[in-house]
């Protein structure tokens, strides 16, 4: 797994439509994290590593600062997470997150995009059962034994960590992302292009040229899907 494994927001964010998606998918998971909690980072874990994930995809300072204006002023809007599973092109499977204000209309779009561009969406479990929940952080570098021996003896549940080219992926047990985080800090590591809690599979596959095309014209659709939060999926794109 590296750069060229990954699903990037920055990527999907070609058009003006999925840059504006992009900035509203930001601004709800960092506004319904300060809601949840006090609306300050420092304070509040969750807020901080939703701005710290935003950042790493561009999103621009005055979206996460009006998000947490906007809970501090007790707004009473609200949204609702969702998760749908399907199938693309050739062998490709998808993970799609969703958090709306209105489900009807979430599940409608995720739907009408796999209609157009995909195969079919399928049941809860069809899918996910091929990927597993890890945290994920991604930064340049090529010091991948001393990494992973600095989070070795932090006791850190490490599940990997890959070099490709000057490039360093760690994955880690969910729970142990932020650990990872500060015996990183350690070594000067402070800066992430990927930093979060993500599906990632178990597998990869490789598509003929046709069906890439077809892939990845699904996920420029979810991508302008307003509802749509995250996508994860199985395929190495070329």
């Amino acid at each position: 797994m590296g750069r060229a494994h990954e699903v990037r927001a920055k990527s999907m964010a070609a058009s003006a439509a999925a840059r504006s998606a992009l900035f509203l998918r930001a601004s709800k998971e960092i506004y319904m994290a300060a809601k949840a909690g006090e609306p300050d980072p420092q304070n509040n874990l969750a807020l901080r590593s939703a701005i710290e994930k935003w950042r790493g995809q561009n999103v621009t300072k005055d979206v996460i600062e009006r998000a947490i204006q906007k809970a501090k002023g007790g707004s009473a809007e609200s949204y609702t997470a969702g998760r749908y599973e399907g199938f693309g092109a050739g062998e490709s499977q998808l993970i799609v997150d969703t958090l709306s204000d209105n489900t009807t209309r979430a599940f409608v779009e995720v739907r009408n995009a796999f209609n157009k561009k995909g195969r079919n969406l399928g049941n809860p479990g069809s899918v996910s059962f091929n990927f597993t929940e890890l945290g994920v952080l991604e930064f340049d570098g090529t010091n991948r034994d001393e990494i992973e021996e600095t989070l070795i003896m932090a006791d850190v549940d490490v599940n990997s960590v890959e070099c490709d080219e000057d490039f360093i992926t760690v994955t880690t047990a969910p729970t142990a992302l932020n650990a990872a985080k500060e015996a990183l800090a350690d070594l000067g590591i402070t800066e992430f292009d990927t930093c979060e809690i993500k599906m990632v599979p178990n597998e990869l596959v490789t598509l003929n040229a046709e069906d890439e095309e077809k892939f990845k014209a699904l996920l420029n659709m979810l991508s302008e899907c307003e509802d749509v939060q995250n996508v994860y999926h199985n395929v190495k794109l070329s």
